[in-house]
């Protein structure tokens, strides 16, 4: 009997194993890690991890479609703090310029130093209304008038508005009393008298013995007084000029403007 040499069939052929998909499975998270690692390179600077540090860990994962790989490497790499993200990723000069308004350098930024308040300024000095003018007694020489009391009166005024006190002794009688009233009318004259002089006139052509009084008094040389006698007093009731010592100015305008002007300081 011959012996028969058998042949496997071909359907119980050994046939090739399939190549399992395992490998794939692994290339594909490490070809999804590389592009994440080249993103974040790229974003961020270099990883401290090196791409194929990851692929241990991503072997033994199911297989996951890129766009989830890059989601998940993604949500690892991203810091926690939402916070913190943006600012590493906002510019440079973004941060540095965002306390600084636009065109303005940080040293023009800074706050300047409070200035000292200024003191107020002063009120003007306004110069004050000129006193009226004093008034003149007409002309003439009261008899009856209480000349002590006119002088007193005078010397109040004076002291008040820092006037002189012009006392004029005379009578209604005497020429030359009448040629001076005549002056002190003028306007010229008037107006000098009025400004810096109380005037009171005193009848020394009566009988009145007190008018007397005054005159001696203010005029103490005695004699012979030729009228009028012009006495210049301070508001002290100071004695600066006595004519009856000095001698009449001319009875003018010019002669008793100019005595007037003499004294009126």
């Amino acid at each position: 009997m011959t012996s028969r040499i058998l042949r496997p069939d071909r359907a119980t052929r050994r046939t090739p194993r399939p190549r399992s998909a395992a490998p794939l499975a692994v290339r594909l998270p490490l070809v999804a890690a590389a592009v994440v690692a080249v993103g974040l390179t790229a974003a961020c600077g270099p990883s401290a991890q090196s791409a194929g540090a990851a692929a241990p860990a991503a072997a033994g994962q199911p297989l996951q479609s890129p766009g989830a790989a890059t989601e998940s490497a993604s949500a690892e790499a991203s810091p926690a703090s939402p916070t913190a993200s943006a600012a590493s990723s906002a510019p440079p000069s973004a941060s540095a310029s965002a306390g600084t308004p636009a065109g303005a350098s940080p040293a023009s930024s800074r706050a300047k130093p409070a200035q000292p308040a200024k003191p107020a300024p002063k009120p003007s000095r306004t110069s004050a209304a000129p006193a009226p003018a004093a008034r003149i007694p007409g002309p003439g020489y009261d008899s009856s008038a209480d000349a002590q009391k006119l002088i007193d009166a005078a010397l109040r005024a004076a002291k008040a508005d820092g006037r002189t006190v012009l006392l004029d002794f005379g009578a209604n009688w005497c020429g030359n009393c009448k040629a001076a009233d005549k002056v002190f009318a003028q306007p010229q004259t008037a107006s000098l008298l009025g400004a810096s002089y109380h005037l009171v006139k005193v009848d020394i052509g009566g009988n009145s013995s007190a008018n007397s009084a005054l005159l001696r008094k203010y005029s103490p040389s005695g004699g012979t007084y030729k009228m009028p006698v012009l006495v210049v007093v301070s508001a002290s009731g100071t004695v600066r000029t006595d004519t009856h010592v000095t001698g009449n100015p001319a009875l003018t305008s010019a002669g008793l403007g100019a005595f007037l002007r003499q004294w009126a300081s």
